[in-house]
């Protein structure tokens, strides 16, 4: 970026005030980039004094923008736009199956039911540097922090080409043990309080009503842990509950529940090889296990 001043500023010291302006603090922007907080401290001041203008004021919130750091903020945004462009033009035309591919996965299926599709992918196309990045929330496509995303949702955003793959159905799980101790007490089940996604926390809300909870997970890996020890009763998709010889269903599936499994990519990669190949590998590899998705036993 040149300036009236004819000032050249850094590329990357923008990229880190972007991360700095979209996350609201030093730290969340060293984590989103994968750098030091001290990195980003001393890339932000150095942009700061090349431009002569604070960029960001210090809040009880977090950091707030300037004026000038909104106006920064905006042109930044826009040459964002150009490289990332620039960027997928080359990879469109990418025929070879050869490069790095970046999939975004919620972790309780990247761990499980879905790391057997992702070993038999790179062993099948072993020049492509397959980085699965687990993670709950979305990960922006548009802004490159993955190439493609496998995603629960039944309104997938209208910006990326999406498939759904299959549907994922879900219900409320207890351990063989502490489901039979209820039955023979005739007592009411203790539910686990969930903060892993919207969708748990919300059926979690509607089904306990004011129950207050005495343990809390936030990862579906840890409630099924939890199950497992007899702490009380949740919700899990069927793909883990099922195959779990420890847990049974306390009820049966209510179909407003259930959710779609989408990959979705970015409209730019809609013909590069290895994108392509990676989404139809998976889909034929979610068919040919349907039923476990969809809870039929």
């Amino acid at each position: 970026m040149a300036g009236e001043r004819g000032l050249v500023v850094n590329w990357d010291d923008l990229r880190i005030f972007l991360a700095v302006a979209r996350t609201g603090s030093v730290s969340g922007a060293a984590k989103q980039l994968q750098v030091q907080h001290s990195t980003v401290s001393r890339r932000l001041r150095k942009l700061e004094e090349k431009l002569g203008a604070r960029l960001v004021e210090r809040k009880n919130t977090g950091y707030e923008l300037t004026t000038a750091g909104e106006n920064v903020r905006q042109t930044a945004h826009r040459m964002e736009t150009e490289v990332l462009h620039v960027d997928a033009a080359v990879l469109g035309e990418d025929a070879n199956m050869v490069g790095p591919l970046k999939v975004a996965a919620i972790n309780n299926m990247a761990s499980t039911v879905l790391m057997p599709m992702f070993a038999s992918f790179s062993q099948t196309y072993p020049q492509v540097d397959l980085h699965i990045v687990v993670s709950n929330t979305d990960a922006s496509l548009s802004q490159r922090e993955a190439d493609m995303a496998i995603r629960l949702t039944n309104t997938p955003t209208d910006a990326l080409i999406g498939k759904r793959l299959v549907t994922v159905v879900s219900t409320v799980y207890g351990s063989r043990d502490y489901l039979q101790q209820l039955d023979k007490k005739g007592d009411d089940p203790k539910w686990i309080g969930v903060n892993c996604c919207l969708f748990h926390k919300s059926w979690t809300k509607h089904a306990c009503g004011e129950q207050s909870h005495n343990f809390y997970s936030d990862d579906t890996l840890l409630t099924l842990s939890a199950i497992r020890q007899g702490l009380g009763i949740s919700y899990l998709p069927c793909f883990m509950g099922d195959t779990d010889p420890q847990l049974e269903r306390y009820c049966e599936p209510d179909p407003s529940h259930n959710l779609g499994l989408w990959i979705l990519l970015h409209p730019d990669l809609k013909r590069t090889s290895r994108v392509l190949a990676f989404r139809n590998h998976m889909d034929r590899s979610v068919k040919e296990i349907k039923d476990l998705f969809e809870g039929k036993l």
